[in-house]
């Protein structure tokens, strides 16, 4: 089995993914105390360490199969300043010298799309140069979720470094033939699991996929859906963005109901006993900022193909 080590692990949606496409995770890394409890109660068996990028030591695992990581996506996302390598979140130094420190045999990092845009062209230049410099050659890809079976839109870049001793190269994943399910279909029986009388209507409207679910970071967001061109988009399927819910509506509930964080959950990939500790801020924060595992699953399975 291929071994795996983790940064910024999260609520587990790359390491579900991983997991799936035959990796053994070896150490999960994440600063996240809410993050960590959900991987631990998830998976007692994980070897989760809850640290900072900046001081850990890693060089234990000398020579592991993958270096991955969904790095903080604040500096390059679009709804932020977008100060890249000038914001203190930034932590793409951080992995470089982990990475000259175990000399995996390959790296997959996950980012927002932001970072493919042409302001950080120079960025991306020289993390190629850096990781060519280190024996690694570099691929970038932008791939939407909706086209791995989850029903929302959600667009993530990916950059995957091949050591020069891995002689194949990577085949990106090709999008599923079918279509993800609507939003109604997917969390319908969800939101009538309290005889909700007008669930089934509601889930008629709710006919297509989801806009992008939001995490927010630790400075910003809440138990919400996003900001309020997200939330008008969410209206439009029948849903209350401004919050999110306990609880699926009573039977005599009247007007626009809020989702659950496990509807969200749903939505963003992850199967239903997977479970979030922590608040509903934690909880949304978690889902919200997590990559779906059915995209996950696609892209580690085509690296996988690269490293047996």
């Amino acid at each position: 089995m291929l071994r795996a080590i983790e940064l910024c692990a999260g609520a587990g949606g790359l390491s579900l993914g991983l997991e799936s496409a035959g990796f053994q995770p070896i150490a999960l890394v994440d600063n996240d105390p809410y993050a960590c409890a959900t991987l631990r109660m998830n998976r007692p068996l994980w070897n989760i360490m809850e640290a900072d990028l900046t001081h850990i030591d890693l060089s234990l695992w000398r020579g592991v199969d993958l270096l991955s990581g969904g790095l903080p996506c604040p500096p390059y996302s679009l709804a932020g300043k977008r100060l890249g390598a000038e914001d203190e979140r930034d932590l793409f130094p951080a992995m470089l010298n982990i990475v000259g420190a175990i000399n995996p045999r390959a790296i997959l990092i996950e980012n927002v799309r932001g970072l493919m845009q042409s302001k950080f062209g120079d960025l991306r230049d020289r993390l190629a140069g850096d990781l060519l410099a280190m024996g690694y050659r570099s691929y970038w890809a932008l791939l939407n979720a909706a086209d791995f079976n989850t029903p929302q839109n959600r667009h993530r870049v990916f950059l995957i470094g091949l050591r020069d001793d891995v002689k194949s190269e990577i085949q990106w994943p090709l999008p599923t033939e079918s279509k993800p399910k609507t939003v109604g279909e997917t969390i319908g029986n969800l939101m009538s699991e309290r005889g909700w009388k007008n669930a089934d209507a509601w889930a008629n409207n709710a006919n297509r996929i989801a806009p992008t679910i939001v995490g927010g970071s630790k400075k910003h967001g809440g138990p919400d859906l996003g900001p309020t061109s997200v939330r008008r988009e969410w209206a439009s399927l029948g849903v209350d963005g401004t919050g999110v819910a306990d609880s699926a509506p009573s039977s005599a509930f009247d007007g626009l109901p809020r989702l659950t964080a496990r509807m969200i959950a749903r939505i963003q990939g992850f199967p239903d006993k997977w479970q979030f500790c922590g608040g509903k801020t934690q909880q949304c924060r978690q889902i919200g900022n997590a990559l779906p595992p059915p995209l996950a699953t696609s892209v580690a399975e085509s690296l996988g193909a690269c490293l047996r």
